[in-house]
């Protein structure tokens, strides 16, 4: 989402890197750049007068002016800002006696069905006890499709077909969540095209009788600055604990996220990044930012890579590199863990400098679809000794998947060059030494080489 904005700031600040030292004249210049950057993300135009004056006034200060790396420093207050605008420290969840209710407000399909039950898949995952409530009696398919996503993800759902008073359903799943002992209810209330008095009122009963300890108002981040106007409508009528932006994997300018917190004072919880239950990340400002200045996002993809990557599975192919017995059922198994965690344009993005890595080598992300299909085409055999694929074995293999001949020598030829770049013991001591495991050289220095010593004292 804020790709356009991330290239236009890295863009102003190569060229403050490259100034020896910096002047008034050179600050302003970058500053009315960096301004024109935000406007044209969709920031509020407030916010980005305020943001400017505020980061203008740091720059210009005598400490800047006379640091050993201006350039860097100037970055550094631009980051330091970003962060403070998002809201200084990620917003948790307020949770108070059982059942802690959880009312989801929004616009009509701004993903509000969708967020409840990534919200409940994540408490869920915390050992909270989760009850979702479908609230929506005017969307036909609502109760149907969070029905449909409770099963899904394992959570209850309380539901009243028969119902159409969304304040007797509200009620009575109160009640149920007491009864049976729930520590979280999320309501999942309908939407509207856009804020009515009948649409308040309603919501303004539900919250009367349930009173949630977080009301969150579920924000559709392609909006841009609409976004910030329904949150601030609806934050004086229900007042507002929180925000979910929605639809941040799409291309969307940003300016919802760089705005709603300034101008409401609200802070953005959660965020959604994808249409899978499991695409939706707590909001961190400063991660956000860093991401923002192409600095990328290390600590969410060490969290990431926690949470999908299988333990054993790395453990097993730990085994394998020390003992070179790499196959390409190991390598299908490392192109699935990447999908996982998002694919390799996802993972790339975390990386500083990943962005402009991913733009300069036009990375065409099929291929890695066509290198699955091929060596799921292959027998056991052939994946576990691809020594044996012949001419006639690579055609079968490039029918079978659907791809051309020379793909299947392609993969193989990275295969082979993979291997034996595994093979050599300083590749792989990096690799085991990064992951802070025990080096070939060091296993070596075991007990069995100080028995040797020992026989060799001996015999002298």
């Amino acid at each position: 989402m804020f790709e356009g904005l991330s290239n236009k700031l890295q863009d102003c600040f190569k060229k403050l890197r490259g100034q020896a030292y910096l002047t008034e004249g050179n600050i302003t210049e970058a500053l009315r750049e960096i301004r024109l950057a935000l406007l044209d993300a969709d920031v509020n135009y407030q916010v980005v007068k305020d943001f400017i004056d505020t980061v203008g006034k740091e720059c210009l200060g005598h400490k800047v002016l006379r640091s050993v790396t201006p350039g860097q420093q100037v970055i550094k207050v631009v980051h330091d800002h970003l962060v403070s605008l998002m809201g200084s420290d990620k917003a948790d969840l307020v949770f108070g006696s059982s059942p802690t209710v959880v009312m989801m407000v929004g616009l009509h399909g701004s993903g509000k069905t969708t967020s409840s039950a990534k919200l409940a898949a994540r408490l869920r995952k915390a050992n909270k006890k989760v009850l979702l409530v479908a609230a929506d009696v005017y969307r036909p398919a609502a109760i149907d499709q969070l029905e449909v996503l409770g099963a899904q993800i394992g959570v209850p759902v309380y539901l009243d077909r028969g119902c159409v008073q969304v304040e007797k359903i509200a009620r009575d799943a109160k009640e149920h969540a007491k009864r049976e002992g729930f520590e979280v209810m999320i309501i999942d209330t309908a939407g509207r095209f856009q804020i009515d008095e009948d649409m308040v009122r309603e919501l303004a009963m539900v919250s009367q009788l349930t009173a949630p300890k977080e009301t969150l108002l579920v924000a559709d981040a392609a909006l841009g600055q609409e976004a910030v106007s329904v949150a601030e409508h609806f934050h004086k009528a229900l007042g507002l604990t929180g925000v979910i932006l929605t639809k941040l994997d799409g291309d969307a300018r940003g300016g919802a996220a760089l705005s709603i917190r300034k101008v409401t004072g609200c802070p953005i919880k959660f965020v959604g990044v994808g249409e899978k239950v499991e695409d939706f990340e707590v909001f961190h400002p400063d991660r956000m930012a860093s991401r923002i200045l192409g600095m990328g996002d290390i600590v969410s993809l060490v969290e990431r890579a926690a949470d999908e990557i299988d333990a054993e599975e790395a453990e097993l192919l730990e085994k394998k590199l020390r003992a070179n017995k790499f196959d390409l059922n190991d390598f299908l198994g490392q192109l699935r863990q990447m999908k996982k965690m998002g694919g390799v344009e996802s993972i790339l993005r975390m990386l500083p400098g990943g962005q402009q890595a991913l733009d300069g080598a036009h990375m065409d992300t099929k291929q890695f679809v066509y290198l699955e299909a091929a060596i799921c085409s292959m027998t056991a055999a052939e994946r576990e000794n691809p020594e044996i694929i012949s001419p006639s074995r690579r055609k079968r293999i490039a029918k079978g998947a659907g791809v051309d001949g020379e793909q299947v020598n392609t993969l193989l030829k990275q295969f082979f060059l993979m291997k034996k770049m595994m093979g050599k013991s300083s590749l792989v001591n990096n690799i085991l030494a990064g992951a802070g495991l025990p080096t070939r050289r060091n296993l070596a220095r075991g007990p069995n080489r100080v028995k040797k010593k020992e026989r060799r004292k001996k015999k002298r």
